[in-house]
Order: C-alpha cells, then structure tokens, then sequence
C-alpha cells in the first residue's frame, strides 16, 4: 500500500500546485472509513464543472499518460478520465460538476496514511452516499464495513438528508431503507 500512498501524494502535489477543487474517494477513502481491502488504483473527483473538462483533461495527460487510446475523448463523452502513473499504478479520475460533488469535495479533509503522507479523502458520510447511490453488491459490502469501523464518529442524519434527493433521483428508494436497515444492525 505504501506505493499507493506515494502515487496518490504525487497526483495531490499536481492537482493542488494548480489550486484545483478535488479528493480521493473509492479504494483510498475506504482504507480511512472502512475495513481495508486491496485497491491497485487511485479514485479522484475532481471539480471541472460543465464545460471546461477539455483543459483539465490536458493538463492531466500531459503529467500522466492515458490508460486507453484517446483518453481525453473517453473522459469527454464519460467524464472519467484513465491514466496512470509511471509505475502503472491506476488514476480514474472522476470529472465532477454537479454541486453536490463540489459539496463533497469541499468537505473532504486530509488523513495521514503514513508516517508525513496525507492524503485529502472525502468524509466518511459522503462515501457512504456515493456508495449507497451505485447500490452494487461491493458497495454494500463496504458500507457495512464503514459502519463497522468509523460508525460512532459519523453523522448519520446527514447521510439520509444527502442520500434522500438521490433516491429521487434514481427513483429507488430501496437503498435508503437498506441503509436505515444496517445501521440499525450496528
């Protein structure tokens, strides 16, 4: 893991000497909230907004190179863009605009992986959203995780005030009560 802790201060070092609006989220922010697992890649939201994706995506491929061939195009159409660093380790970086991603990486905040390496993560409570909103069997798996470990310093009421305009949303409400149901487990 040391390695990817090292890779992920290399891509912070790059996104923050350009003052720009991001966090790790996916595999790095669950070794802080939940039960750690093997994670090979970096998990990055990134704020471009709506309209600009094209100059972070260049910038970006300019330091690191894409993962698939035209990967600034990829990123356009999916707003994910793949690349990875010199030492093959993976970078999806997610390209946010809506504000609720903005509000989530303004509420992230640094964690010391390591001995002097931090890494700005998102809250415990936004990982849980954006888990519960993808709903897939993993992402359970890694709430019960999250709820496991960090379940006493976390806000619980925000998670469902964040979670309930999604379940509109995507119009399965299903997870809310799945999640209410889990909780109440721990």
């Amino acid at each position: 893991m040391r390695g990817l802790f090292e890779a992920g201060r290399r891509v912070q070092d790059f996104l923050e000497t350009r003052g720009w609006k991001f966090c790790f989220i996916g595999g790095i922010a669950l070794q802080r909230w939940g039960i750690p697992r093997l994670t090979r890649d970096l998990d990055i939201s990134l704020f471009t907004g709506f309209g600009g994706e094209s100059k972070f995506a260049m910038d970006l491929l300019a330091e690191f190179p894409g993962r698939i061939p035209d990967a600034r195009a990829f990123a356009e159409k999916n707003r994910v863009l793949l690349l990875k660093t010199s030492g093959e380790i993976g970078i999806d970086v997610a390209l946010a605009g809506f504000p609720f991603e903005e509000e989530i990486i303004d509420r992230a905040f640094d964690f010391e992986f390591l001995t002097g390496l931090k890494l700005r993560t998102c809250s415990g409570e936004d990982l849980i959203v954006m888990k519960a909103f993808a709903s897939r069997t993993q992402d359970w798996a890694d709430i019960e995780g999250i709820v496991a470990r960090s379940g006493q310093e976390l806000d619980f009421a925000a998670v469902e005030e964040r979670l309930k305009p999604l379940s509109e949303i995507k119009k399965e409400p299903d997870f809310l009560g799945r999640l209410r149901t889990l909780i109440r487990c721990f």
